[in-house]
C-alpha cells in the first residue's frame, strides 16, 4: 500500500512512466477525506453533485436532500486532482461555495506544506528537514517531572549545557509549574526565577532560548534578555498585553491548546471529536495572532498533550496528529514523561522513559516537527532513528 506522494512517484519512476505521465498520474495514486462544517444545504447538495461527476464522494447528512436541516457537515473523500478539479468547479457557484473553494484550495497547499524557516533573534530554526528537540528546563520547586532539581542558577546551567552537548536545538525555560492543580506563581517570583538564568544561558549557550510562560511581563523580560522564542500555554488568552509583546518584539511564538486552566484543567475534560476541536481552536488563534500584527510564519502550534485531556484524548492526539497539518503550521509535541503514559503502563513519573520514546516516535511518524523533553540524549537517539526511516534523504 502506498501512504504519501514521494512514494508513488518513486513507483511511476521504477515502472518507466514519463516525466508527463508521473505528473499525471501522482495526484491520483493517494485519497483523503476532507471535512467541512456548518454547510447549508443548498450549498452541500451543489457540492454533493460536482464531487460526484468527477468521481470524488461527498457524504452529507440525509436530511439535507429535502432541506430539512439548516446546516450539515459534510466529509469529502478524493484524490488530489479531483480536490483541484472540485476547487475550480465550486468558483462558479452560488450559496458561498466560491470561498469554499479558496479554503479548500488553501487547506491543500498547508497540507502539502513540509518546511520552514523561521527567524529566531540571530538563530534560524529550519524545520522538515528533521526533527528539532526542544529541551526542557524547568526552574521550579514543583514542576511534575523535575520540581526543585534546577531552581538555582549553577544547576539549571549545568543542565543546559548537558542537553545542548546531548542534541537539544532549543532550550525552553520555565519559572511557573503547569501541572494539573499547579497555583499561579506571582510575576516578581516567575521573574526571579527565570530571568537570571536565561541571562546566564545566553551568555554561555549558543542555541535559541525559549520562555515558557503565558505572563506579558515575563515574556517581555526574557526576550530583553536574549531569549528568542515565546512559548506561551495560554495561545495568548491569559494576558492580553502578551500579544502586543510577541508582535513588537517580532519573536516566534508557539500556540498551545489548554481546556480550561492548571489548577482544573484535568477536572473531567470532555470533547465531542477532541481533534477537530483542537484544530478549531488553533485555527481561531492563529487568526487572531495575525489580526493583532504576529507573522504568521513565526507561529508554531501544540495540540497540549495532557492539558485538559484524558487519557483517551492524548492517546487519539498521537494517533491523528497529521490532521494537525492543515493548518499549515510547524507541530511541536511535548509528550516527555506525561500522564498518558503512566496511564496506560501504570508506571511513576521517573519510570516512564521507553513510553516517552514511544510517544515521540509515534508523534515524528504522523507530522510532529519538534519535540519538547526532558531526557535529551535518549530522544536524541529515538528521534534520529525515526528520522531515518521517515524524513526524505
Amino acid at each position: 500500500m502506498i501512504d504519501n506522494l514521494s512514494r508513488a512517484k518513486e513507483e511511476l519512476k521504477r515502472i518507466g512512466v514519463d516525466s508527463y505521465g508521473l505528473r499525471l498520474m501522482a495526484l491520483k495514486a493517494l485519497s483523503f477525506a476532507v471535512k467541512l462544517e456548518k454547510i447549508r444545504p443548498q450549498a452541500a447538495n451543489i457540492l454533493k453533485q460536482e464531487a460526484l461527476s468527477l468521481g470524488a464522494e461527498a457524504a452529507i447528512s440525509r436530511e439535507v436532500i429535502d432541506l430539512k436541516r439548516k446546516r450539515t457537515d459534510i466529509l469529502l473523500l478524493g484524490t488530489e486532482k479531483q480536490y483541484r478539479l472540485l476547487v475550480e468547479k465550486l468558483k462558479r457557484q452560488p450559496f458561498g461555495l466560491a470561498e469554499i473553494a479558496e479554503e479548500m484550495k488553501n487547506l491543500l497547499t498547508d497540507f502539502k506544506r513540509k518546511r520552514w524557516e523561521i527567524e529566531c533573534a540571530k538563530y534560524t530554526l529550519r524545520l522538515g528537514g528533521r526533527t528539532l528537540i526542544m529541551g526542557i528546563l524547568n526552574v521550579t520547586p514543583d514542576s511534575f517531572a523535575d520540581g526543585g532539581r534546577y531552581n538555582r542558577i549553577d544547576s539549571a546551567l549545568q543542565k543546559a549545557e548537558r542537553m545542548a552537548e546531548e542534541g537539544a536545538d532549543i532550550i525552553d525555560v520555565g519559572g511557573e509549574s503547569t501541572r494539573p492543580g499547579a497555583r499561579l506563581v506571582p510575576l516578581k517570583e516567575e521573574t526571579r526565577r527565570t530571568i537570571p538564568v536565561i541571562k546566564e544561558l545566553v551568555r554561555k549557550i549558543n542555541l535559541p532560548i525559549s520562555i515558557d510562560t503565558y505572563k506579558s511581563r515575563v515574556a517581555r523580560e526574557a526576550l530583553d534578555s536574549g531569549a528568542s522564542l515565546v512559548n506561551d500555554t495560554s495561545a495568548l488568552r491569559m494576558d492580553k498585553k502578551m500579544v502586543g509583546v510577541v508582535s513588537r518584539y517580532k519573536a516566534p511564538l508557539v500556540l498551545m491548546h489548554m481546556q480550561g486552566r492548571p489548577r482544573n484543567m484535568q477536572k473531567n475534560p470532555r470533547y465531542g471529536d477532541v481533534v477537530g476541536e483542537i484544530i478549531s481552536f488553533l485555527r481561531k488563534r492563529i487568526a487572531f495572532a495575525k489580526e493583532e500584527g504576529i507573522d504568521e510564519e513565526g507561529i508554531i502550534i501544540d495540540p497540549g498533550i495532557g492539558f485538559g485531556k484524558k487519557t483517551e484524548h492524548s492517546l487519539e492526539i498521537f494517533n491523528r496528529l497529521s490532521e494537525f497539518k492543515s493548518l499549515g503550521r510547524p507541530i511541536l509535541v511535548g509528550p516527555s514523561r506525561k500522564s498518558v503514559i503512566g496511564n496506560v503502563l501504570n508506571l511513576p513519573v521517573e519510570e516512564r522513559l521507553e513510553g516517552t520514546a514511544a510517544t515521540v516516535a509515534a508523534s515524528i511518524l504522523n507530522g510532529a516537527d519538534i519535540i519538547r523533553v526532558h531526557d535529551v540524549k535518549e530522544m536524541k537517539r529515538v528521534v534520529n532513528m525515526t528520522d531515518a526511516i521517515l524524513r526524505e534523504q
